[in-house]
């Protein structure tokens, strides 16, 4: 029998994520069973099987994808010395997320793939497996973003006496803030928040005091 390479067990299992995917964005983690996923993906069960034990470790599986790509969207973007200010780096990480090539990598209309890493958000409230994957995603976010805000101060551009894991946590919120207003409403690109944050980092400190 010959062996199946690694390249065609790789293609498989995207074909298979991707489909999922195209599923839970549509119709939503709960409304899709696996025999939506089998006929998306025109496979037989236990070509699926073979990859994934159910619908849970297909969820585990895009929700990590989702947070891998915000973490390498990040790091790629913060690569940069000095490091790109707030306004910059988040346009960055939204745009690499949500850009044309993004879009056309993902299978997916960029406000759909919103959509559906809200929906993998959500699902933490209930799945312990899925809240341990992101938990420990997010403190590895935390710390990148927490060093990054290190290197503004080193760089003498952050003058504020404030902890950098405070500084970090807000703008790992403004990212996810956006993601939410994007797939909710979806009216505003990463332009509109380049532009707010950069109106907002224009603000006379002193005047408003």
């Amino acid at each position: 029998m010959a062996r199946v390479s690694q390249e065609h067990l790789d293609a498989r299992r995207r074909q298979i994520l991707d489909g999922a995917a195209r599923c839970f964005a549509r119709d939503g983690f709960h409304a899709t069973s696996m025999q939506d996923v089998l006929k998306e993906v025109g496979l037989s069960a236990g070509a699926v099987y073979r990859y994934f034990s159910g619908k849970e470790d297909l969820i585990a599986a895009i929700a990590g994808e989702a947070v891998g790509r915000v973490r390498q969207a990040f790091e790629r973007a913060a690569q940069d010395s000095p490091p790109p200010t707030p306004d910059v780096l988040i346009g960055r990480v939204v745009r690499t997320l949500f850009g044309d090539e993004a879009e056309k990598r993902q299978g997916l209309d960029r406000r759909a793939y919103a959509g559906l890493i809200v929906q993998v958000w959500s699902e933490t409230l209930r799945s312990e497996r899925l809240a341990a994957t992101l938990g420990q995603a997010y403190e590895g976010l935390r710390v990148s973003w927490a060093e990054l805000v290190g290197l503004y101060r080193v760089n003498g551009v952050l003058v504020a006496d404030v902890p950098d894991e405070h500084i970090a946590r807000a703008l790992i919120a403004t990212a996810q803030g956006f993601i939410t207003q994007f797939a909710l409403f979806g009216d505003a690109g990463p332009e509109f928040l380049e532009r707010g944050l950069r109106g907002l980092m224009s603000m006379d400190l002193q005047k408003a005091s």
